[in-house]
């Protein structure tokens, strides 16, 4: 057992702990005061110039037709709507017949917005849809005499 004194060699067993700054971002490194310390200190220094620095074209923008160029080549122009005669022709025998928008729309199984459509000329016209305003209107909606009421049978 050892007395008071240690006899022998005194060996340090731990390693040396160095303490550093963390690095720093990249950020910090783009400020115009570090970049100045640098080139006063000889450091060598890149700068890169951006082409479209501070506008909104990209370069590759120009070689890529627009979005809407491509549709107008492979889609139809207009989308076809409901004529005007056919417009007059619901709203003319609805009011004839003493229905509001919502009262029609509740007698052919449908919402109000979409007889709403129809009258004003909005909606794509489909022809299950006319079938049953013209039955429900007892007024011819599609082809030819437009307006003019419906036959007994109910047909055509």
């Amino acid at each position: 057992m050892p007395t008071g004194r240690l006899s022998g060699n005194i060996t340090q067993d731990w390693e040396p702990v160095v303490l550093r700054r963390t690095k720093p971002k990249a950020a910090d490194l783009k400020s115009a005061k570090v970049v100045n310390q640098a080139l006063r200190s000889g450091a060598a220094v890149e700068t890169l110039r951006k082409s479209a620095a501070g506008t909104n074209k990209h370069p590759s923008a120009a070689a890529v037709a627009p979005a809407r160029k491509l549709d107008e080549t492979t889609e139809p122009a207009a989308v076809e709507r409901v004529a005007l005669e056919v417009r007059a022709a619901i709203q003319k025998a609805r009011v004839a017949k003493g229905w509001s928008q919502a009262e029609l729309a509740k007698r052919i199984s449908e919402r109000a917005q979409v007889v709403q459509e129809y009258e004003s000329g909005k909606a794509a016209p489909a022809q299950a849809v006319l079938a049953k305003m013209e039955r429900a209107l007892e007024v011819k909606l599609r082809g030819k005499g437009v307006g003019a009421p419906l036959a007994a049978g109910g047909g055509k």
